[in-house]
């Protein structure tokens, strides 16, 4: 299942072949446009060298925090004042009453719209992944090469791999093999 932290996170891409190429997708015009009309943001394109600058920061804050959530650590009161103070202030936001048809609904909107916007609600929906599952569904793909972070929403939280289809049964292929060379 992809979120929208987890979108930012993995757009450092690493090959999950095992060639060792990487690339880093935020320096990528193309990838910003896709970003934000996936998740339905407004923001400058291409970013500023600023901005970028956060958003390679606050992806590697967020993967810090998924190896430890992943490794058995807990969320601790300075790592939840750190998301608070330094993450999720940059989005402030008005509510507003919206009416469709007979349906009434409460809105969260932006007070304003740009990058700084959009990383809060990135640490937003990660604070969201931790009061949903205190951290017991992120996860690490197994596969060593790919280092993609995920949210497991089996029902018995035991996805080991991003994808099943692609590095699952490259690691079924690479036991298999090990197993033959034995």
């Amino acid at each position: 299942m992809n979120t929208l932290w987890t979108d930012l996170v993995n757009s450092e891409w690493h090959d999950w072949r095992g060639s060792g190429r990487s690339e880093d997708r935020l320096l990528k015009p193309e990838w910003q446009n896709e970003f934000l009309m996936r998740w339905q943001f407004t923001a400058s394109v291409p970013a500023s060298a600023e901005d970028i600058e956060e958003m390679q920061i606050l992806r590697r804050e967020l993967r810090s925090f998924a190896e430890h959530l992943t490794s058995g650590g807990q969320m601790t009161t300075d790592l939840v004042d750190m998301i608070n103070r330094k993450m999720m202030e940059g989005g402030p936001v008005t509510r507003l009453l919206k009416q469709q048809d007979e349906h009434f609904s409460i809105v969260l909107e932006p007070v304003t719209n740009g990058w700084k916007k959009v990383l809060a609600e990135v640490v937003a929906d990660f604070a969201q992944a931790l009061v949903n599952s205190g951290g017991s569904r992120i996860r690490i793909c197994d596969n060593t090469d790919c280092r993609w972070v995920f949210y497991d929403d089996t029902r018995n939280r035991s996805k080991r791999f991003c994808d099943d289809k692609m590095c699952g049964n490259l690691m079924k292929v690479r036991r298999f093999r090990e197993r033959k060379k034995k």
